[in-house]
């Protein structure tokens, strides 16, 4: 133990969270060392929906205008029941008057990723950085890299995902398949695509398709189902497979929308199994234990129903910095030595965090799971309480939760 390197905030996962909570930290003037297991960064999956609370974290750590400029704001909801030939309108009749109010664009995963990445001080992340083993050790916590190094922290932060390893150290049970699978796509047009700066989604018969423009010339799109009820393969890696049964299932659209996944290319499409954490772990289990804590997917993997597991985890971000930021500003109560009162002002900074998120996660977890699973139900029950009843609710509650108060990053 005489060689661990000391650090007093170690970030474990140069993601999205990961790279913002850093970035947060830095502009209050903090520290943090974040660990990457691969040899750069990780830019994988292709877009994401960013909606109000994500801008209002990105211009909390300074990085918002810049992708704005980057992105187009989507300015309406084209939402339906049925394919995209045969559908219903279901968009709540207030929803013109929630867009003034609202902030949603398409953004790039890689822009997003890089523009965090060039606003940190260099040194900040160190690559290939494995981590096999975490221990505790008093009020410290020594993380074991795959290539023998050792590094001790007070404050341990698990940024690393779905599979996070700090989240096993705490003792939470590992997420579970939400019986539903995502097939993504990414469309580089050579010419302007066409469509208006509107978010484009179809779902019923046990799939939920859709699509939105990211800049004038490039789209992202997905299409949710179960395999169970298509008999698909949730494996099969090949993106051809993948491109023709999502062609299969939206085969009566219009041209201009068929030509949305016709154009892609094989590279730019992918399919992943859709997992949650089990709300109540949350509720219930250690998020936060001491002098550890989780951040974004390795706190709460949720279904992509309400678009916002990308959004709450820059939320995320900027309530754990600023709770770090507000415990390291306070002025000492105790009359331990200086090592042991950072280290309790920094496990208050963190159960004070936990308080704050333990219940957004909870909540958007249940809504998102509950929301997909009637929209993507082939019941014709569900479908009709949902075309008739539930629907012309669906993007003002987006819209509200999207909305929601979690402060500012400045520390008094």
């Amino acid at each position: 133990m005489e060689t661990a390197i000391h650090e007093d905030i170690l970030i474990v996962g140069a993601g999205i969270g990961g790279l913002t909570t850093a970035l947060g930290l830095h502009r209050l003037g903090i520290r943090s060392l974040l660990l990457e297991s691969s040899d750069s960064l990780r830019i994988t999956g292709f877009a994401l929906t960013m909606w109000t609370n994500a801008w209002r974290a990105l211009d909390c750590v300074g990085i918002g205008d810049s992708l704005r400029a980057k992105s187009l704001q989507i300015q309406d909801f084209q939402i339906a029941a049925g394919t995209p030939s045969q559908t219903s309108p279901v968009l709540a009749p207030d929803t013109d008057a929630k867009f003034c109010k609202s902030e949603i664009r398409c953004v790039r995963r890689k822009d997003l990723l890089e523009t965090l990445e060039r606003e940190l001080p260099q040194g900040t992340i160190r690559y290939s950085s494995k981590v096999v083993h975490i221990e505790e050790s008093g009020k410290f916590k020594f993380v074991h890299l795959a290539d023998g190094s050792v590094y001790r922290t007070k404050v341990l932060i698990g940024c690393d995902g779905v599979n996070s390893r700090v989240a096993k150290f705490l003792g939470l049970q590992g997420p579970v398949g939400a019986g539903r699978s995502a097939i993504r796509g990414y469309v580089v047009y050579l010419d302007n695509h066409g469509f208006k700066p509107k978010f484009h989604a179809y779902f019923g018969g046990g799939t939920r398709f859709g699509f939105a423009p990211i800049d004038e010339k490039s789209l992202y799109w997905f299409c949710t189902f179960s395999p169970s009820l298509f008999n698909y393969d949730e494996n099969e890696q090949d993106p051809l497979k993948m491109k023709q049964f999502v062609l299969r299932n939206i085969h009566n659209a219009s041209k201009d929308v068929k030509e949305v996944v016709e154009r892609t290319e094989l590279d730019c499409i992918s399919i992943a199994a859709i997992k949650l954490r089990l709300p109540w772990n949350v509720l219930l289990g250690n998020i936060v234990k001491n002098n550890v804590c989780l951040v974004g997917d390795a706190l709460h993997p949720m279904t992509p129903e309400l678009g916002q597991g990308g959004s709450s985890t820059l939320e995320d971000s900027i309530v754990l910095a600023r709770c770090l930021g507000e415990a390291l500003s306070s002025q000492p109560t105790y009359n331990e030595k200086e090592e042991d009162e950072a280290y309790i002002r920094m496990e208050r900074g963190l159960q004070k965090y936990a308080k704050e998120r333990r219940w957004r996660s909870f909540t958007l977890i249940s809504t998102a799971y509950v929301v997909g699973t009637i929209q993507q139900s082939d019941s014709k029950l569900i479908g009709f309480i949902w075309k008739k009843f539930l629907s012309r609710y669906y993007i003002r509650n987006a819209m509200r939760i999207a909305n929601f108060d979690f402060g500012e990053l400045i520390v008094p």
